[in-house]
This record gives C-alpha cells, sequence and structure tokens, in this order.
C-alpha cells in the first residue's frame, strides 16, 4: 500500500480540475460497449449449458467449469454496476434496462441496487452518514462503549467465515428479495426486488424441470455461491484498507473520500479482466461514469494515479483483519491492535 510523495500532484488537484480532467473518458463506445457485453454472456451462457450437460450426464468433473463460470458472472454484475452509473451507453434508458435484464442473472435487483449504490458513492468515507451500501464499521471508541453482547455481534459480522462465507450468501440469495433500507422509499424499489424475483424464478423453474432439482442446484448454487463471495471480497477491499480514509462530515471532501478512501487493487492482468477494471476504484470513485474499459486509459494518462492506495493481491489478503477505525492514527486496525492500543494507553 502506497501513498507517495510522488503522487502529490493528484492530491492537489480540486474537485474541478479532476471532474474537467476526466470528462473525456466518461464518452461510452457503443460498439465496445455490446462487444463486452456479448463476450461475457455467451460465455456465461455457454459454460452453464456445458456444466448442465456434464452433471446430467453423470460427468462430475464437469463441474470444474462452475469456476469460470462464476468469473463470467463476476463481470456480468461490473457491467450491471456500470449500467447503474449511466456509464454502458450514451442512452440512460438503454443502460438501465440491459442492468434490469442483467440483475436476473446476477438475482442483483437494479433499481433498488443503484439507489442503495448512489448513496454509497455519495457518503464514502463519512463518518457521519454510514448504514447504506457499505461494510458496518465501527471506530475504536464506538466499539468499546458496546455491551459484551454488542462486541459480539460486531466480531461475529466481522469474522470471515461470515463476512466472506455465510455474508454473500445471504446478500444475494435472501437480503436482494426485499428492498432493506428503502422499505419506505415508495414503489421503484419493492418492484424492482419483486420483478427481480419473478424473472429469476420462472427460468429456475423451466431449468429444474427440464434437469431435475438436484442437477440444476448442482450447478446454480456453485456459481452464484462462487460469485457472490468474489463480489463481497472486491468490494471490501476496494475500501476495507489499512490506509483508507473517514472522516467526520465536517471535514468530509468528495475528491479526498474517492482518493484516499478506495483503493487500486492492483490485480493480475487475467483477474483485472474478469473483475473488469473495478480494481480501479479510487478513479471509479472520481468518475463514476469513466465505463470500465476506459479506466486504464486514465491511469496511462496519469501515472500519478498509480500509487495512490495500491493494494497488491498478496497485501489485500492481510486487510481482512483491519475491522476497526482509528481516530487516533487514522489507520483501519485489527481487534488486537485495538486492545493492544488501550491497555497501553491505561497503563
Amino acid at each position: 500500500m502506497e501513498r507517495s510523495i510522488e503522487n502529490a500532484a493528484a492530491i492537489e488537484r480540486n474537485d474541478r480540475s479532476w471532474t474537467a480532467a476526466l470528462a473525456p473518458y466518461r464518452r461510452p463506445s457503443t460498439l465496445r460497449s455490446t462487444v463486452e457485453i456479448a463476450i461475457t454472456a455467451l460465455p456465461f451462457v455457454a459454460l452453464w449449458v456445458l456444466t448442465g450437460l456434464a452433471v446430467v450426464n453423470g460427468i462430475w468433473w464437469g463441474l470444474l467449469l462452475t469456476i469460470p463460470a462464476a468469473g463470467f458472472l463476476v463481470r456480468l454484475f461490473i457491467l450491471q454496476h456500470d449500467c447503474g452509473h449511466g456509464a454502458l451507453f450514451a442512452r440512460r434508458g438503454l443502460d438501465d434496462w440491459i442492468g434490469r435484464v442483467i440483475g436476473v442473472f446476477t438475482l442483483t435487483p437494479y433499481d433498488y441496487w443503484r439507489r442503495t449504490h448512489a448513496v454509497h458513492h455519495a457518503t464514502t468515507g463519512n463518518l457521519d452518514k454510514r448504514g447504506i451500501g457499505d461494510v458496518d464499521t465501527l471506530t475504536v471508541r464506538e466499539y468499546r462503549a458496546l455491551s459484551r453482547f454488542g462486541r459480539l455481534r460486531y466480531r461475529l459480522y466481522r469474522h470471515p467465515a461470515v463476512m466472506f462465507g455465510l455474508g454473500p450468501a445471504w446478500l444475494f440469495i435472501c437480503q436482494y428479495r426485499l428492498p432493506l433500507g428503502l422499505m419506505r422509499a415508495g414503489m421503484e424499489p419493492w418492484t424492482s426486488t419483486v420483478a427481480t424475483s419473478i424473472g429469476a424464478a420462472l427460468p429456475v423453474a423451466l431449468l429444474m424441470w427440464l434437469m431435475g432439482p438436484a442437477s440444476f442446484l448442482m450447478v446454480q448454487l456453485p456459481i452464484t455461491l462462487m460469485a457472490a463471495t468474489a463480489g463481497v471480497w472486491l468490494f471490501y477491499i476496494q475500501h476495507q484498507f489499512e490506509e483508507t480514509q473517514w472522516t467526520e462530515a465536517k471535514d468530509w471532501n468528495f475528491q479526498s473520500a474517492a482518493l484516499h478512501g478506495s483503493s487500486h487493487y492492483d490485480l493480475p492482468l487475467p483477474l483485472r479482466w474478469i473483475t473488469g477494471n473495478i480494481g480501479i476504484h479510487h478513479v471509479h470513485h472520481l468518475a463514476a461514469k469513466v465505463p470500465f474499459y476506459r479506466l486504464p486509459e486514465v491511469l496511462r494518462d496519469y501515472p500519478e494515479l498509480r500509487g495512490i492506495g495500491r493494494i497488491t493481491l498478496l497485501e489485500s489478503l492481510r486487510c481482512v483483519n483491519l475491522v476497526l477505525w482509528d481516530d487516533a492514527t487514522h489507520r483501519l486496525v485489527s481487534f488486537r491492535q485495538a486492545r493492544r492500543d488501550g491497555l497501553a494507553q491505561a497503563g
């Protein structure tokens, strides 16, 4: 993880200059976006069908195909994500309908998710506006003020087995069936969640009838769970790293939160492709309407952005233990570090 002096030029830019600098990259290519959909959706469908045929015919090693299928499902989610920002096509309506269709495959109600994700972008790193579209994060002070039961509950929530095991399954299979957090925000979130659930239920029922329930679940569950876990992992690393930034509302600044509250997850090229460059997350937060396939162009033309919040694949593994925001050191720390610091202060 790096935040070096050589990146001062990026830090010193104001919001308006970054908006102007990145504006040319906001223009999507209709042809490129269409091709990206095709080279993502068609391989996903082909892999699913091949896996299904293998399972139905008792060729169990065919289940290995669920691994690349899950990867393409993650990439489908990135396409849906870009639609939510109006970044994939120049016409907002086209983005929205493509996003809704993809949402049936990803089990993510598009209009509901789009609204919660917009809140996430507008409040990232703001200590006074936590709660929607984020990984729940407490400060050290808040954690120490909890009851014993409250601490246990937070520890369980933050445990890797829950965060990356039970959590993704709950989020995509159960939680997204209701517009939680927007229950009283009008009909759109309800329509989105119900329509997506019905849209997914119809092909599921058909495939269960054709293949049998057991065979269908043997194919679909591994794909869904692996893709969901990968998605939650990516979102976690994008904001839960040691040198991330959290500030109170009075000190919150959009550009600073984007640059330093979001990471540059520098993945190997194959993983960068399958995850749709979403690891270049600090740039994405600076200019959310930049299509995912143009994010590498920004790093190429503005090399001062490369080192800000940079995390490698190996370094990201250590982020799992970072669970509390320390106001004193302005870093995320582990439970052990928070306890050690508390004992030192008491001494």
